[in-house]
């Protein structure tokens, strides 16, 4: 399980003095936590897990982008460790064309014909590829084929 995994990880880390690590894990473990007492539960399932830290690794390219901006090198390697650090527990991103192939079956399966209908093959493509794809990227995608 996802929770176990990361619990475990961040154990290590803390007996290895890895002070990045430790700190990002625990950050990690304390929002896996306060999200199992949102829904009245013991623990997450491994689904609610990623859509956390997909959360996360969201917030982390987003302070990239505003750390770039004041060219201050040691936060962005230090945000980069912790980047590369949370996709160790986060799927492999599908390639473009997996997405897409996904898209346009959606399309076809929901009879899509224009714009209006991009809310049903929203939810479709995302109940299939989860936290594997941006939903930006999909929104992006779905919006140039139902245009076209």
């Amino acid at each position: 399980m996802l929770e176990e995994k990361i619990y475990q990880d961040f154990i290590a880390a803390r007996k290895a003095k890895e002070k990045v690590s430790s700190d990002l894990l625990g950050i990690i473990r304390s929002e896996l936590k306060n999200k199992a007492i949102d829904l009245k539960k013991d623990k997450v399932d491994d689904t609610e897990g990623l859509t956390g830290l997909k959360k996360q690794q969201k917030r982390l390219l987003d302070t990239k982008k505003s750390i770039a901006q004041s060219q201050r090198n040691d936060l962005i390697a230090n945000t980069n460790q912790e980047i590369a650090l949370l996709e160790k527990y986060l799927p492999k991103p599908l390639a473009d064309d997996e997405l897409i192939k996904i898209i346009e079956i959606a399309i076809s399966d929901a009879n899509a014909s224009s714009i209006k209908d991009m809310g049903r093959v929203m939810k479709e493509v995302i109940a299939k590829v989860g936290v594997r794809a941006d939903s930006k990227k999909v929104s992006q995608i779905v919006k140039e084929k139902l245009s076209a």
